[in-house]
């Protein structure tokens, strides 16, 4: 998988959607060059519920031969919703967290058209992941040079509070912490080997 931050998408009907690259696709398993093989089409959802159908590249490794494809950074590996839907969740979930010592409903605020359980599988799947996610971003930052590793002093920052001291707090961080786990290869696969079978 490699994440796009530079990208257009050109309305081609009937077929939807493609996504045009400004930038050039590196293998994240091995910086080889990427040569496009294909297309899929992938689905995304936006904040009141209306689907798109995106056309998004195949690409093969010239030296791994391993498979990519290229989504835009709107979306997240695995998860049909914009990721800026998935984020404001995340964002009202902290401050409800923080307001009342757990999870609640969705208020009527924020406009995102999900139902409930969808909102508890984000809710939960974010949980699960924010440690790990903190740690790549920390990672990185220590790897490249780029901002100040933030380690946590006895129980100290919150690791969304990590996430966004490395990818900034404005609207967009998750955006930028899931283009940098995916692309230096960290990204965890959430998909079940099950799901074939049947």
């Amino acid at each position: 998988m490699v994440i796009l931050s530079e990208y257009e998408l050109v309305e081609k009907p009937p077929r939807g959607f493609f996504v045009v690259s400004h930038e050039k696709s590196i293998c994240p398993c091995c910086s080889g060059a990427l040569e496009c093989i294909g297309s899929r089409t992938r689905t995304c959802i936006n904040e009141t519920s209306d689907k798109r159908k995106l056309i998004i590249r195949r690409l093969r490794c010239e030296e791994c031969v391993r498979i990519h494809h290229e989504l835009p950074d709107m979306l997240i590996p695995y998860k049909r919703y914009e990721s800026k839907c998935i984020e404001a969740v995340i964002e009202q979930n902290a401050g409800l967290a923080a307001s009342f010592g757990r999870c609640s409903p969705m208020q009527p605020g924020l406009a995102v058209a999900a139902d409930e359980s969808t909102i508890r599988r984000w809710r939960e799947w974010f949980r699960r992941i924010v440690e790990y996610l903190a740690g790549c971003l920390e990672s990185a930052a220590a790897r490249f040079g780029i901002g100040a590793a933030v380690r946590p002093e006895g129980g100290g920052r919150s690791a969304l509070k990590r996430i966004k001291r490395q990818a900034g707090a404005e609207e967009g961080w998750m955006a930028k912490a899931v283009r940098t786990a995916t692309n230096m290869n960290l990204w965890v696969h959430t998909r079940s080997a099950f799901q074939a079978a049947g």
